[in-house]
């Protein structure tokens, strides 16, 4: 007995409704997709052997050829926790407009004073700015700004990291992030006298434990000197 052919012909798929879905993914992930900012300043590190990755937690310092330093803090809460306690101590007001707009920077390397115009500056007249001559850091005069941001800053990348594991206790998961690491980012050209002085800063904060950014073939990696 022969079969009966069938009446349908091929089978067919719609692909509508998947491209529908297709664009509506796109859409979402443009309109919710936050761009991080351009760094103000851009250095070449020396190459090293080291397979240290940095952490995402992070307090760097980051020093160009020219000597000036720049300072970031990696989580955007306690960046804005530092910078308001900053306001408080050396009297320079920040509307909460600009304390947010602040935790999107990812270094900065002006005198607090030039901070407001800095952050109110549209991106790509940053790297220019007239007042970028690196955060103020003179080891003798009371004028260590930078002191003062790795003191309170630390203190508050910290406090977010003890914050974040409580709760991960509480909920009953599993807390794998790393406590904040201090690290210091210098050009290969910089002069020693400028390293010097920073690390001078970090002693002085009874700090002895940092990372120093080194560049690689394949990937930035850190050197961990007390290591």
């Amino acid at each position: 007995m022969s079969k009966k052919p069938s009446k349908g012909g091929a089978p067919a798929l719609d692909m509508t409704p998947m491209v529908d879905l297709a664009f509506l993914l796109v859409t979402f992930f443009m309109l919710t997709a936050s761009f991080r900012m351009a760094e103000p300043v851009v250095v070449d590190p020396p190459s090293s052997i080291g397979m240290v990755d940095l952490p995402d937690n992070h307090i760097m310092v980051t020093i160009d050829d020219k000597g000036r330093a720049f300072f970031g803090i990696s989580n955007s809460t306690a960046k804005m926790n530092a910078l308001r306690q900053m306001s408080t101590k050396y009297n320079v007001p920040f509307t909460e407009e600009q304390i947010i707009k602040f935790s999107g920077l990812p270094s900065f390397g002006v005198d607090i004073k030039d901070l407001p115009a800095y952050i109110d500056a549209k991106e790509d007249a940053r790297t220019n700015f007239k007042g970028q001559r690196g955060v103020p850091l003179d080891t003798i005069t009371p004028n260590n700004q930078l002191k003062d941001w790795i003191s309170i800053g630390g203190t508050e990348a910290v406090k977010m990291y003890e914050e974040a594991k409580i709760k991960a206790a509480e909920a009953g998961g599993e807390f794998k992030a790393e406590k904040p690491r201090y690290a210091i980012k210098c050009a290969a050209t910089t002069k020693y006298i400028n390293v010097k002085d920073v690390i001078k800063t970090f002693t002085d904060l009874k700090l002895y434990q940092f990372n120093l950014i080194t560049s690689l073939e394949g990937g930035g990696t850190v050197i961990d000197p007390t290591k």
